[in-house]
């Protein structure tokens, strides 16, 4: 486990971003006349569940992930080309896969659940990850999903094992001179010592290149990655991040998480664990990892708060909405829905919010919260990070805060 530097987290300790509920909603308008409306389906094979979708904003093709299987549709939902890509003889415990080397455990025909599925526009291509052999990725041509590569040989390669369909964000930075890059964020499983749970790639213009995927930093003392401490896991043994939203706006990339907690309710003396949603920024530029900041995210409305994260969206502020809000049209809006549960990770049956968040002001929030960890004021409060609850520290004093947190 490399030392990590001090300043990579500065946390809003109690900060409750405020959504706005329904009062930027738009006025209801009065339904239409009744009429009947005819839908256009689609049906994949029996029992195959579908996880990802993604539409080619230049052509309207759509493309699905789903189970063992990469659909490619027409706008009007006809198949133009399927991809097998599962199942086939795996063991989750085989690390590396038995693909790289013989294994041991006992092989069990496996489903392959998509986990990832990004069109890489740059170089007219998709990027569809799956839970087969530790989670490995397949590079596929838009127009017939030819493979045009899967790399497998390095450990950089194995995203990870878990086969939630909803475990993975990736995020694609590109740039017009140079090799794009790849921000992955994944659930770890219980396996911090063999995948990290953020990091960003490399995303070479050759699909079959030695270093596709490759970590974009990586020396023997920093990388471009965050790794789970494992003695996290003596703390909450179920310990994981789950990635529900990424997005990539202005200089930075965004993560929203759902994370375990262990807190005191009022009055108890011991503590119970309930989730708890943050906002995880890191700056697109930064090859190892110091401007990572996390952030709680909730939303308050009648003096209920809403604080389990179930799904999320950016999209503009557009010309009414804008008006409503008072920010420009073309402003970055981040739309969430919330439950009131913190018990669950997901599915919540309690009621839920939706609510909309102006990402100028999560990021002047978050600017906030760093010029006062500059001050010294909080800890670096990170669930995580649970060996030490280390204190933010003065800008004069990096250099100890840096060797204290590197103890």
């Amino acid at each position: 486990m490399k030392a990590m530097p001090w300043n990579w987290t500065c946390l809003l300790s109690h900060l409750l971003m405020v959504g706005m509920g329904s009062s930027t909603l738009l006025p209801r308008q009065p339904p239409p006349p009744s009429q009947k409306r005819s839908f256009i389906t689609f049906r994949g094979e029996p029992a195959e569940g579908f996880n990802h979708l993604v539409v080619d904003e230049r052509t309207g093709h759509i493309y699905l992930g789903a189970v063992n299987r990469i659909y490619k549709l027409s706008s009007d939902l006809k198949v133009l080309v399927t991809h097998q890509t599962g199942p086939d003889e795996d063991n989750p415990k085989c690390y590396p896969p038995r693909i790289v080397q013989t294994c041991h455990e006992p092989l069990t025909t496996t489903n392959n659940v998509n986990k990832m599925l990004l069109i890489d526009y740059k170089e007219n291509r998709l990027i569809a990850c799956g839970s087969l052999y530790q989670g490995i990725c397949k590079l596929l041509r838009l127009e017939d999903l030819f493979k045009l590569g899967e790399p497998f040989h390095k450990k950089e390669h194995y995203l990870s094992g878990v086969n939630e369909s909803g475990s993975v964000f990736g995020v694609i930075v590109s740039y017009s001179n140079l090799d794009d890059k790849l921000f992955i964020a994944t659930a770890v499983d219980g396996k911090p010592e063999y995948f990290p749970t953020i990091s960003s790639r490399k995303l070479t213009k050759n699909s079959e290149a030695d270093g596709m995927f490759a970590y974009v930093f990586h020396d023997e003392f920093v990388a471009s990655m965050i790794k789970i401490p494992s003695d996290t896991f003596t703390v909450i043994p179920d310990f994981d991040i789950y990635y529900v939203y990424g997005f990539s706006s202005g200089n930075f990339v965004y993560f929203l998480t759902l994370q375990p907690e262990m807190v005191s309710p009022p009055g108890s003396t011991t503590k119970e664990q309930v989730y708890t949603s943050k906002l995880v920024r890191l700056c697109k530029e930064d090859t190892a990892f110091n401007s990572y900041v996390e952030v709680p995210i909730g939303c308050e409305r009648s003096g209920v708060e809403y604080r389990l994260l179930q799904a999320a969206y950016l999209s503009k502020a557009g010309a009414v909405l804008a008006r409503t809000l008072g920010v420009r049209p073309e402003d970055d809006l981040l739309f969430t829905v919330f439950s009131k549960g913190q018990k669950r990770k997901m599915k919540s049956l309690d009621e839920s919010a939706l609510c909309i968040f102006i990402l100028k002001q999560i990021n002047d929030r978050i600017k906030e919260r760093l010029q006062s960890c500059y001050r010294g004021e909080g800890t670096l409060d990170l669930a995580w990070l649970k060996v030490k609850d280390i204190p933010c520290s003065s800008a004069v004093s990096r250099v100890g805060a840096a060797r204290e947190l590197a103890r």
